[in-house]
């Protein structure tokens, strides 16, 4: 039986840890964690955290992007394409937050994890109803139990909330100064 000629590898083809972890996010289709990647590559976290800075800023200048949230990491579609993409697959423009809405996403955004008697306390009024939306949009997620009386559900962002955002990760959030302004203008009694 003869045996198929293997041609040996061009120089430079040699893929390193950043290339490789591109190829696994690319076939993923969904976030990978860290430790995930750390295992498959047979690498240390610390190399691979390298080779994700490397990859986030090889992908900077192109139409993906590379998305953090907590200890996962995802490819994703340049926010700057979402016009051009929703044209491509035909989707509709979705309905735009109203302002209540958005002020719940905010507070969540920079509190996280936080209850809904926490939101309500910034915001003055009841927030259930928003809260519920935010949650049939997967723009939030119940993150467990506030360990005190009751176990309230806490809540967080979810990667769909990255995506709709722009953001790659909850760092790129706008500085939180405003929003501590806004909280001891409107509540001088809570405190970050």
């Amino acid at each position: 039986m003869v045996q198929p000629r293997m041609t040996p590898p061009r120089e430079g083809s040699i893929l390193t840890p950043d290339r490789l972890i591109e190829s696994l996010l690319f076939v993923a289709g969904e976030p990978v964690a860290v430790g995930q990647l750390a295992a498959v590559l047979e690498l240390s976290e610390e190399v691979v955290g390298a080779a994700l800075d490397e990859l986030a800023r090889m992908c900077a200048e192109r139409g993906i992007r590379l998305q953090r949230h907590g200890d996962h990491v995802q490819l994703v579609s340049a926010p700057e394409a979402a016009a051009v993409i929703r044209r491509f697959l035909g989707l509709q423009s979705t309905t735009r937050l109203s302002i209540a809405a958005l002020e719940v996403l905010a507070i969540i955004a920079y509190r996280q994890p936080v209850t809904r008697a926490q939101v309500e306390a910034i915001r003055g009024v009841d927030s259930s109803s928003i809260i519920r939306a935010l949650l049939a949009r997967e723009l939030i997620v119940e993150a467990g139990r506030l360990e005190s009386v009751g176990r309230p559900i806490l809540y967080a962002t979810t990667t769909t909330f990255l995506q709709q955002f722009g953001l790659s990760s909850l760092q790129d959030l706008p500085m939180t100064d405003m929003l501590e302004t806004v909280d001891a203008v409107k509540h001088p009694a809570i405190r970050g």
